[in-house]
């Protein structure tokens, strides 16, 4: 796909012929993928997965800079100098689950998966890079492909930024995607505005007195008050947040006590909030504290209550979903461009990035029922119709050419 092939008076492929060019370059992708879903590694640990793109980069001839936040690689393409930047993302990290399914490349390393299709958005990033340098010497202007670790675990994002991968040059815009289990192979799905929530970890420790089983009214029953305290919990949306608006407290995590006939003096919680609006988070998070110490004092005993913010919501800036909406629409029809009707309570540490520049996050369909791909996203036996990767390269080139053409 050189300049001497491309029609005259089009700087840039088609569509129709991206996505032919893309599709020549799936069987490349494809393997660099399964490698990947192979050797997958957990947030901070992406140590092998990074070499293998700075491998890959240096095979492209693109410079790159290593060692971002720990394990994180910035590739750059430059164009024009005073051209706009473009920014692609993608996440590198796995999950800690084992990997169920019966393929010729599932995971090799006992207890980790690519469970939440990094694997993919690495390999669809390195196609639409491949892409991109065969048009390297006419792009007006810059993209850098971000590599980011850690999505799934720190919000490996706000080390990147900190490391300062939105500027020097300033980045303009920035897109990312996400597979979609959901949704068949060809397909695009889009958000205007919010569509993550916010989260905050909560750690509680109850506190009681301990005592013999035989004889309660001689302690303080720290698993009673506990249970007492994640009952009143659930009251906390339900009582104390709109019902218009969104808000959930789950407590997935319980630990305490050493015997049957012991009287627990001490019981873990550990939970998440999740919120859409800033204000109701905020309320949420002062009632949860609330009922928790003082459902707990209430019964004797007393509560240590620890809430930790962590990801913020993710907000689309809606010029860059209609930049998305556009290319995919010509990419694969309008009737595969679908449209979220609400948010979701998920979180997506991408929201650091469009906090701070213009941005749009959007899904990927992977879903192919013949053949048997039909688990979600964080589920054993995840696989993609490998097919989809050809449309998310294609269509991260597209964006970033719409961002850089004057």
């Amino acid at each position: 796909m050189t300049g001497s092939q491309r029609p005259a008076g089009q700087a840039f492929p088609s569509p129709e012929k991206l996505l032919a060019a893309a599709r020549e370059i799936l069987p490349w992708m494809s393997e660099i993928r399964r490698d990947f879903h192979q050797h997958p590694e957990l947030g901070l640990e992406e140590h092998r997965t990074a070499a293998r793109v700075q491998a890959l980069l240096d095979e492209l001839g693109i410079g790159h800079e290593d060692g971002l936040g720990g394990t994180g690689v910035l590739g750059l393409i430059p164009g024009s100098s005073d051209g706009p930047v473009v920014a692609l993302r993608a996440d590198m990290d796995a999950l800690p689950l084992q990997d169920a399914k019966d393929v010729p490349y599932r995971s090799q390393i006992s207890g980790k998966m690519h469970a939440c299709g990094h694997d993919v958005h690495m390999a669809v990033l390195l196609g639409a890079a491949r892409l991109l340098t065969d048009m390297a010497a006419a792009l007006p202007g810059t993209v850098k492909l971000i590599f980011q670790p850690a999505e799934e675990t720190v919000g490996g994002a706000r080390l990147l930024i900190d490391a300062g991968v939105l500027e020097d040059p300033a980045v303009d815009a920035i897109f990312g995607l996400h597979v979609d289990g959901g949704h068949t192979v060809g397909t695009f799905g889009l958000h205007y505005g919010q569509r993550n929530a916010s989260s905050d970890n909560v750690d509680i420790i109850v506190h009681g007195r301990s005592g013999h089983g035989a004889y309660p009214a001689g302690g303080v029953d720290a698993i009673v008050v506990a249970a007492q305290v994640i009952t009143a919990l659930q009251t906390v949306v339900s009582r104390n947040v709109d019902a218009r608006d969104s808000a959930v407290v789950s407590f997935g995590k319980i630990q305490g006590g050493s015997q049957g006939n012991i009287l627990a003096d001490r019981v873990g919680l550990v939970g998440t909030v999740r919120c859409l609006d800033p204000a109701v988070r905020e309320r949420v998070v002062q009632r949860v504290r609330e009922t928790a110490e003082g459902v707990a004092a209430a019964m004797g005993g007393w509560a240590e209550v620890e809430i930790e913010p962590s990801y913020d919501p993710l907000i689309n800036d809606n010029a860059m979903v209609e930049v998305v909406r556009e290319n995919a629409r010509q990419l694969v029809g309008e009737d595969n461009v679908f449209i979220f009707p609400k948010p979701n309570m998920g979180v997506e540490d991408f929201a650091y990035y469009v906090s701070r520049v213009p941005g749009a996050f959007f899904a990927l369909g992977v879903r192919n029922e013949a053949a048997g791909i039909v688990d979600l996203v964080h589920q054993a036996g995840f696989d993609v119709d490998e097919e989809c990767m050809a449309y998310g390269a294609a269509i991260q080139v597209m964006n970033a050419l719409t961002v850089l053409q004057p």
